[in-house]
């Protein structure tokens, strides 16, 4: 995995912060586990009430978690006035949602001034064995002064 070298020194304080704000976590229970340049880890417990009509966690959370890794993977490298905002993005769901818990993974494979493109994979844990359950490509934008906060 290549090497990124953050332009605000304070990146991992600006997005555990940033990741404070947003209610849905929160409100699903997903923790912020790590922040290093141009990586995040995000897990969820799994939890009956995010399940879908065959138990899996849902697609929705699922992609939300994601999502979310993959932007602050992004935010990680930007200067400390930018913001994060998802443009686009794929997902394969390649295997249902079911385990003790999920992991989500967001790496930058590209940064760029104004668009970063990231990856991100999300695993299943059940007794210390990971499954995994979806891959992300997404683009990333950068927004500056705008009110938008990170």
């Amino acid at each position: 995995m290549p090497t990124f070298e953050p332009k605000d020194p304070n990146f991992e304080s600006r997005v555990r912060a940033s990741f404070a704000r947003q209610d849905i976590m929160e409100t699903i229970g997903a923790k912020l586990v790590s922040v290093s340049p141009g990586e995040v880890q995000i897990e969820l417990p799994f939890r009956d009430d995010l399940t879908q009509q065959h138990n899996f966690l849902h697609a929705g959370v699922v992609t939300t978690i994601v999502d979310t890794a993959c932007g602050y993977a992004a935010l990680s490298l930007m200067p400390a006035d930018s913001a994060v905002l998802t443009i686009e993005y794929k997902v394969n769901f390649v295997s249902p949602a079911a385990g003790d818990r999920m992991v989500a993974y967001g790496r930058v494979t590209k940064p760029g001034r104004t668009v970063t493109v990231c990856t991100g994979d999300v695993f299943a844990v059940s007794n210390g064995q990971e499954k995994l359950v979806a891959i992300m490509l997404t683009s990333m934008m950068r927004v500056v002064n705008t009110g938008i906060q990170d």
